[in-house]
């Protein structure tokens, strides 16, 4: 037992042995091969490292929310701030198909907070794909001072910072981005420069105080103010609204905004409360949509148009690169103002104002000018004078349809149920011309292509004009600028304090009043007040009344022309011709009536005494000649041309004839009368008549006197009961028709021959 023990005691030893002298063996070759040992830890840090890692997971579903490598490390002792030199961060989406890459130079880790912070350079690139490269241009931001949360991924810094995208590039100060919410808040001072896809797209430039980009709903917030430039396009305003779609602009929004679109021949100019604004591919606007406040300006070199009303909405079509305007729809307390610009050589026309609830302008082909402006309700159009001799006009109606010409010139309009007012010129007020106005249901406009000028204006349907007391109605009306007159048609009428004159076709002379009827005239003069009775040819107390084929009448109906199967009476009195002219010039010595062809005048005597009246019959004078002139003055008819004067019992024929009429009060309208030229007189008798010739007779009417004069009176008497007539010759026989005598005075050394049959008794 004792040996066995030994033994064993030998073989431990053995084996002890052979491990010491392996462990020296191992120690010496050791010693030769052994490192330079590290330098000890800074007393700041806790610990260091190269090829630093760190991978940051949720706890609950152990998805990998961001890696984070860098080339060194090193740990502030008793902190938990990590610095880390050449840092990677990769942080991932939650379907973990895409991650952002955040590079700095240097970088501080926070293990509590789990943030990265790097006060150099950074440079982060959103949205790479896990696996395969990208399949397009990413955004890279490029920045300094950027605090970057491992746990959520967002991304913060406030210095300067640059970034490229897709479709461009920009720049702000201070920028924040959120991973989680896929919103990017640039702080200040933004730029962008936005190149749309299309194949004519102009570059865009993006400027506002600050932008969010909203991934999730493809939209840009410019905050609060914004502005865009493409080119000579340039809108701006606050509280912007930019819509993508596809990474295109499709639509902006914002509020108290303006813009403007300036080419070499066009400047379009627009603003509103709230404006909207919608592009296609190639960044070009095709629709523009005003609310509140709303005004268009568009300016070429010969005019500026400007529209406003609440809402304005603009719509564009494509021309290459450019956006052309091709119609502009204006609604609530629409204003359409044209005013002509001046140029050498080109006179200005006028102001054109177009008002309504609902407007609608199109835009000739190129954008620059109007084609044409409706109305979808009532409205107004106003003609702002922009020189003395033009004059200022207002148009109520409704359904206006305006068209233009090249540079924005007037070129006609129409509308329904019009009304239309014009004021006189300053030159026509010092002649006390009154405004006029004019109604109708239709109203068609044509102006001059070269000066934009009115050159006619038809209106038709109950058309009424009134100026001052001058009135007119009719079918159809037309207004011939240039002259300025009214062409009356169908069922004419014009008249005023003097009297009325109705026809089928009245052109009348706004500045003068004149006018000239035609067709089926019939006319009316009201009796002057301050005229005396029976000291005119026809006056009287009725009014003066005429009709004939043709009328002019000038000077307020002072001057009057008729022809034409013409007749004319006052009360019982009349007058027929195939022309007659009227003077009631404002000096009595200067009044004439001059009546030619076919002339017959009917003069009626009555006694002026109402007791005379009644037991005396009203007497008439009608004397038929080829012409007649009437002179007020010497209150003479002087008829030429064959004259017969016929009163009862009595006709008196002869080649001329004056005829003097009454003074005032006297009972007869005819004094006398003297005729000249072969005269003949035929006289009639209870119970016989007598027929006179000689050169020259005379009628009283007082006495009922003839005298009959010339170189040799014939006197033939016929008595109804002896079948032969007598015969009295002389050099002058006087006839009393009261009493039935006859005297009869022969040369002096020879008396009268006289050869009178009488009945017994007489």
């Amino acid at each position: 037992m004792r040996g066995m023990r030994w033994l064993l005691l030998v073989a431990i030893a053995a084996i002890l042995g052979g491990v010491v002298y392996q462990y020296r063996a191992q120690k010496r070759l050791l010693a030769r091969n052994v490192p330079v040992a590290p330098a000890p830890l800074s007393m700041d840090l806790s610990a260091s490292s190269q090829h630093w890692h760190y991978r940051d997971k949720d706890l609950k579903t152990g998805r990998v929310k961001s890696d984070i490598d860098a080339e060194s490390m090193q740990q502030v002792k008793d902190a938990s701030r990590v610095d880390l030199k050449n840092v990677t961060m990769m942080i991932y989406g939650k379907d973990g198909k895409t991650y952002d890459l955040v590079k700095s130079a240097a970088a501080a880790f926070n293990t509590e907070a789990k943030s990265l912070y790097s006060e150099g350079d950074v440079e982060i690139t959103l949205n790479l794909p896990v696996d395969g490269q990208a399949a397009k241009q990413p955004t890279v931001i490029k920045t300094l001072g950027l605090t970057c949360d491992s746990d959520t991924g967002r991304v913060d810094t406030d210095q300067p910072s640059s970034f490229v995208f897709e479709k461009g590039d920009g720049k702000a100060t201070g920028a924040t981005y959120d991973p989680a919410s896929h919103e990017l808040l640039m702080k200040s001072a933004v730029e962008i420069h936005w190149n749309p896809p299309g194949k004519n797209a102009k570059p865009m430039k993006i400027e506002a105080t600050t932008l969010a980009y909203h991934e999730t709903t493809s939209e840009i917030w410019l905050k609060p103010w914004g502005r865009m430039t493409r080119e000579s396009t340039v809108v701006e305003g606050n509280e912007v609204v930019v819509k993508l779609e596809d990474k295109v602009i499709r639509h902006i929004t914002a509020i108290q905004a303006h813009g403007n679109d300036d080419y070499p021949n066009r400047k379009l100019r627009y603003a509103a409360d709230e404006l909207a604004m919608d592009f296609d591919d190639d960044g070009l606007a095709r629709k523009i949509n005003g609310n509140r406040n709303a005004s268009l300006v568009s300016t070429t070199d010969a005019s500026e148009t400007t529209v406003t009303a609440d809402r304005v909405d603009l719509d564009f079509e494509p021309d290459g690169r450019e956006s052309v305007l091709t119609q502009v729809a204006a609604t609530g307390n629409g204003v359409v103002t044209s005013k002509p610009l001046p140029a050498p050589g080109r006179q200005l026309s006028e102001t054109h104002v177009l008002r309504s609830q609902t407007l609608e302008m199109k835009m000739r082909p190129g954008g620059r000018e109007m084609e044409s402006v409706v109305t979808k309700a009532p409205g107004t159009l106003e003609f702002l004078p922009n020189l003395p001799a033009q004059h200022h006009r207002l148009l109520d109606g409704k359904d206006f349809v305006i068209a233009y010409g090249p540079g924005n010139r007037l070129e006609s309009f129409r509308a329904n149920n019009v009304k239309t007012r014009t004021e006189p010129t300053a030159e026509e007020r010092r002649r006390n011309r009154p405004a006029s106005t004019t109604t109708s249901r239709d109203l068609e406009a044509r102006f001059d292509p070269k000066t934009s000028r009115m050159a006619n204006m038809q209106q038709s349907g109950d058309f009424a004009y009134e100026e001052g007391d001058r009135k007119a109605r009719a079918a159809k009306a037309t207004l011939d600028a240039d002259q300025n007159l009214i062409l009356l048609d169908t069922a004419a009428r014009v008249w005023d304090a003097t009297g009325s004159t109705a026809a089928d076709h009245i052109r009348l002379d706004q500045r003068t009043g004149d006018f000239v009827a035609e067709g089926n005239v019939t006319s009316s003069r009201l009796p002057e007040q301050d005229q005396k009775k029976n000291s005119e040819m026809l006056s009287g107390d009725d009014p003066l009344q005429a009709t004939a084929r043709k009328m002019d009448s000038r000077n307020r109906n002072r001057q009057i022309h008729y022809e034409g199967a013409v007749h004319m009476w006052q009360g019982a009195n009349r007058i027929q011709a195939d022309v007659v002219d009227v003077d009631r010039d404002l000096d009595p010595q200067k009044r004439t009536l001059v009546a030619d062809g076919h002339v017959v005048t009917n003069l009626w005597d009555a006694p002026k005494d109402d007791a005379k009246k009644k037991a005396a019959s009203p007497v008439l004078t009608e004397v038929h000649a080829g012409h007649m002139v009437y002179t007020e003055a010497s209150r003479l008819t002087h008829y030429t041309g064959g004259v017969q004067l016929s009163r009862p019992g009595l006709r008196v024929k002869g080649q001329e004839l004056r005829a003097f009429l009454s003074e005032s009060g006297a009972d007869s309208r005819l004094e006398k009368a003297y005729a000249d030229g072969a005269v003949e007189i035929f006289s009639t008798g209870k119970d016989r008549t007598r027929t006179g010739t000689g050169d020259h007779a005379e009628y009283y009417t007082a006495d009922q006197k003839v005298i009959l004069r010339g170189s040799w009176v014939r006197m033939v008497e016929k008595q109804f009961n002896r079948p032969q007539p007598s015969t009295t010759e002389g050099k002058e026989a006087t006839y009393f028709a009261n009493d039935d005598r006859l005297l009869m005075t022969g040369e002096p050394e020879k008396p009268g021959n006289s050869r009178i049959n009488r009945k017994k008794g007489k």
